[in-house]
C-alpha cells in the first residue's frame, strides 16, 4: 500500500494533493467535490482589500440615495443585503466549509495595508479556518521604495500578526525578490510556518485594436513548474522544519511527485482544476502512487526531499554550474 498521507503547517492530510485558491475553491460545492475527489486541503479565494473598499465605497452611495428626499418617503431606499460584503462573504465561506468538510480549510488574505491585513486575517481565523495564508502579491513600482524597506514593512506585518493570531500562518511569496533565500529564512524567524512558492503575477498585455492595456488570465502549464521546483529544491536543506507548498505547473501526478522529491510538503493545484474540474485531483492522486510503486516509495515522508540540492546525486542544476552547458545543449544544426 502507498501511504500518502502528509503533514502541512502542523496539519494532518490525507494527501498532498491541495486545491489552490481559485474559482473552483469560492463555492460550498465546489470544496465537497474536491474532498471527494480526494484533495488533502484546500485554500479558499484570497480576500483582497481592494475588493473590500470597493464594496464599502458601493455600499455608501447606497445608503446616501435618496438623502435629500423627505424623510416620510422610507419606503424609498433600497433593499440591502450586507452578508455578500467585504470580508463577510469570505467569512461565511469559512464557517460553511469548516461545518460541511472534514479535510483542513486555508483562508487567504491579500492586501496592502498593516491594519487591514490584521484586522481580517484575524477575522478568518476567529471564523475557523485551520490555518491563514497571507498572499503577497504587489508590484513595487516605487524607485525611492527599497528592497530592504519592502521586506521589513513585511516583516513588521508578520510579527504583530503572530501576536494575534495563533493559527498556523504561511507566506506565499513572488518570485521577483532580490535574495529569496535571505528573506525566506527572516519570515521563518519571524514565525512563520510555511512558504508558499509562488506566486503567479498576471501580466498587462496590450490591445493593438482598442489601444487598451488590459489584463488577462493566463493558466499554467507543466513547464511553469521549474521555478518553484528549483527554489523549493534549494530552501528544502536550509529550512528543514519549515512547511514547503509548491504552486504554478502542477496538472498531474507526475508533477507532484517532482514538487515531494524536491522537498514540498505539498502541491498545489489550480490551473488544472479550472480546466478539467475537481476529478483532476483523483486522476493525478492515482498517477503519482503508481509512478511511487514503480519506484518502490512507500510514503510520502519516504520521497520528501530526496532530491533537494542537498541530496541529489547532481545538484548542480539547481544552481549557475551548468548554465553554460545547458544552454550549449539545444540544437541549432536544422537551423543552418
Amino acid at each position: 500500500m502507498i501511504d500518502l498521507a502528509c503533514r502541512y503547517l502542523g496539519l494532518t492530510l490525507r494527501s498532498p494533493i491541495v486545491a489552490s485558491a481559485s474559482p473552483m475553491t469560492n463555492s460550498l460545492e465546489r470544496l465537497l467535490a474536491l474532498q471527494h475527489a480526494g484533495a488533502g486541503a484546500v485554500v479558499l479565494p484570497s480576500l483582497f482589500e481592494e475588493e473590500v473598499n470597493r464594496d464599502s465605497l458601493r455600499l455608501s452611495v447606497d445608503l446616501d440615495a435618496g438623502s435629500d428626499s423627505f424623510p416620510e418617503l422610507g419606503s424609498f431606499f433600497p433593499p440591502m443585503e450586507f452578508d455578500h460584503l467585504g470580508p463577510l462573504s469570505h467569512l461565511k465561506l469559512v464557517t460553511a466549509a469548516k461545518e460541511h468538510l472534514t479535510i483542513p480549510v486555508i483562508a487567504s488574505v491579500n492586501g496592502a495595508t498593516a491594519g487591514w491585513w490584521l484586522r481580517n486575517a484575524e477575522l478568518l481565523a476567529v471564523g475557523g479556518a485551520d490555518a491563514i495564508e497571507l498572499n503577497l502579491y504587489s508590484v513595487q513600482a516605487n524607485p525611492e521604495m527599497t528592497a530592504t524597506a519592502v521586506e521589513d514593512h513585511y516583516l513588521r506585518l508578520i510579527d504583530d500578526l503572530r501576536f494575534r493570531v495563533s493559527r498556523p500562518l504561511s507566506v506565499k511569496l513572488s518570485p521577483y525578490l532580490s535574495s529569496t533565500a535571505n528573506f525566506a529564512r527572516r519570515l521563518v524567524d519571524a514565525g512563520v510556518d510555511g512558504l508558499v512558492l509562488f506566486n503567479r503575477f498576471y501580466q498587462p498585455d496590450i490591445n493593438l485594436d482598442t489601444l487598451d492595456v488590459e489584463n488577462r488570465v493566463d493558466l499554467s502549464t507543466s513547464e511553469d513548474i521549474k521555478l518553484p521546483l528549483r527554489w523549493i529544491g534549494l530552501l528544502r536543506p536550509l529550512l528543514p522544519n519549515t512547511s514547503l507548498a509548491l504552486t504554478s505547473g502542477v496538472h498531474s501526478g507526475l508533477d507532484v511527485a517532482k514538487a515531494i522529491l524536491a522537498g514540498a510538503d505539498v502541491a498545489m493545484m489550480a490551473s488544472a482544476l479550472l480546466r478539467r474540474g475537481a476529478g483532476q485531483v483523483a486522476l493525478a492522486e492515482a498517477e503519482l502512487a503508481a509512478w511511487m510503486s514503480t519506484r518502490d516509495y512507500h510514503s510520502i515522508a519516504q520521497m520528501r526531499g530526496s532530491m533537494s540540492s542537498r541530496t541529489a546525486r547532481d545538484a548542480r542544476p539547481y544552481e549557475r554550474a551548468q548554465y553554460i552547458r545547458t544552454l550549449a545543449s539545444y540544437p541549432v544544426s536544422h537551423l543552418l
